[in-house]
């Protein structure tokens, strides 16, 4: 996983109004206000689903004002949408496809006590907990 692919699924430049190289360029972005477009970019490649965005990171009705208002998301939002990107293209690169990932992250995983991946992401620890199993995968440990 790299900042680079992170940014790309977010919509790259456009959405994030900055170049992305690293980790820190991904940080600060967030603090400068990643906008709501963004995340909707995440729904329309796929990525998410509307109502998992919704679980995940922003409330709807939320969401909807920040892109009718052209408001960016709080930092508080775009660290949730990050860390969920984050996970989703660690997932695809761990499983090397897309649909593999949509899969694995919406299917209960015995290493994670029967939970859902995707639905530990709304918590950093849990979030590491996905991307521990991720890790183990790509080194082929069955998880």
């Amino acid at each position: 996983m790299t900042a680079e692919a992170v940014a790309v699924a977010l919509g790259g430049r456009k959405t994030l109004h900055a170049d992305v190289h690293s980790d820190l360029d991904l940080a600060a972005a967030a603090m400068h206000g990643i906008s709501a477009d963004a995340a909707a970019k995440v729904v329309e490649s796929g990525l998410l689903f509307p109502e998992e965005l919704y679980a995940l990171v922003i409330p709807r009705r939320t969401f909807d004002r920040r892109r009718v208002d052209k408001q960016p998301l709080t930092i508080v939002e775009a660290d949730r949408l990050l860390r969920a990107v984050r996970v989703i293209v660690r997932a695809i690169d761990a499983l090397g496809s897309a649909d593999k990932a949509r899969t694995w992250l919406r299917t209960a995983n015995r290493s994670l006590r029967g939970l859902v991946p995707l639905s530990l992401l709304e918590t950093d620890i849990g979030a590491r907990m996905v991307e521990r199993t991720l890790g183990r995968i790509e080194h082929g440990v069955y998880s």
